[in-house]
């Protein structure tokens, strides 16, 4: 019964409304409740040897609750936006406390130890870096004492991660176009926000090169072939993302119409991702990636109202479909999904 009013108070208002009060309380006690709850988790570790063998809280002392590493780490940023945007939060007080707990610098430090392993240097590349750097973008444009603590304990393993991007990105002779953590667009986005938040020009200048070099030959993105049944982030609109970032407007429209002319018909329809059973972990990706072409959509209608402006129609559709089901009781979904409404709502 606690779940079904809790949706009510979701689905109320829709999303084409200004976030509330009363939705960001709802949303926020979705990462809240398993920022330190420790199974189930998937660890993507890989074993060197059977003196590696730990559990979750031990192998990552920041970011082990919310089942797997990345999820956590957007699930902190999660709660980082949601006090950023509404000061008078309830439980604001157990939200920071939590986040000085598990953002300590003793924490971040064993973060950094497991990265360094030889054998982890792909570890969560690119999902859970881009998410990271999500993270401490947040914390570094947040003007209170307990954020700048924050931001400073977890520099390290976010300078830590920039070298890898800036390392990794010329080896990548191939993008990765698929729907789930490996999509390189995605993966490109986040930390290109990062870069220009930060003024990282060798960062901005990496992903720019590099994104070029992969997407600009790129037409006629097949819109039909989405989505895959597992996919949680849209293949075509992640790359217009990337490619929205990195080129100058006029070079972007002209990229974009030979990429996705259906986009400039303005009775255009995408219907959104179906999903057919919530409790099943990877069928509920499709939510996601409802909020993963809404928030494409949005920056496009936003930036572009004249010629896409008709998108913001489109992304309303894709959000009112998944958001309703994020607070179903699920752990499939509640344990993330929350991250990717509200990146959504933060491109309206």
């Amino acid at each position: 019964m606690k779940h079904f009013f809790f949706l009510l108070l979701i689905a109320a208002s829709g999303f084409s409304q200004q976030l509330t009060p009363q939705q960001a309380n709802a949303l926020s006690k979705l990462p809240l409740k398993c920022l330190q709850q420790e199974y189930p988790n998937k660890l993507s570790q890989l074993l060197a040897d059977s003196n590696e063998i730990a559990g979750p809280k031990t192998l990552h002392p920041a970011f082990y609750g919310c089942f797997d590493w990345h999820s956590s780490v957007h699930g902190h940023w999660s709660l980082v936006y949601l006090l950023k945007k509404f000061p008078n939060l309830e439980n604001r007080q157990e939200i920071i406390n939590k986040l000085k707990v598990n953002l300590s610098k003793e924490n971040i430090a064993a973060e950094i130890a497991y990265f360094s392993k030889k054998h982890e240097k792909s570890y969560e590349r690119t999902y859970g870096w881009a998410w990271l750097l999500k993270l401490q973008q947040e914390l570094d444009s947040y003007n209170e004492p307990f954020a700048k603590e924050l931001a400073m304990n977890l520099q390290p393993l976010t300078n830590l991660l920039v070298e890898r991007y800036i390392e990794f990105l010329p080896k990548l002779n191939y993008a990765l176009r698929n729907g789930t953590h490996t999509n390189t667009a995605f993966g490109l986005n986040l930390a290109w926000d990062y870069a220009v938040a930060s003024t990282h020009t060798a960062l901005q200048e990496s992903i720019r090169t590099n994104a070029i070099r992969l997407f600009m030959n790129d037409r006629d993105c097949p819109f039909t072939w989405e989505p895959s049944g597992t996919d949680f982030l849209s293949p075509c609109m992640e790359e217009i993302g990337t490619m929205q970032r990195v080129l100058s407007s006029k070079d972007f429209l002209k990229w974009l119409k030979d990429f996705a002319p259906q986009l400039f018909h303005k009775k255009f329809v995408w219907e959104p991702g179906k999903v057919s059973d919530r409790t099943d972990g990877h069928l509920v990706h499709l939510d996601g990636l409802n909020f993963s072409r809404a928030w494409n959509m949005y920056a496009l209608a936003k930036q572009y109202p004249k010629e896409l402006g008709h998108l913001k129609a489109l992304a309303d559709t894709h959000i009112n479909y998944s958001l309703p089901s994020i607070t179903d009781g699920n752990y499939e979904g509640e344990h993330w999904l929350a991250s990717f409404a509200l990146y959504a709502f933060d491109k309206k």
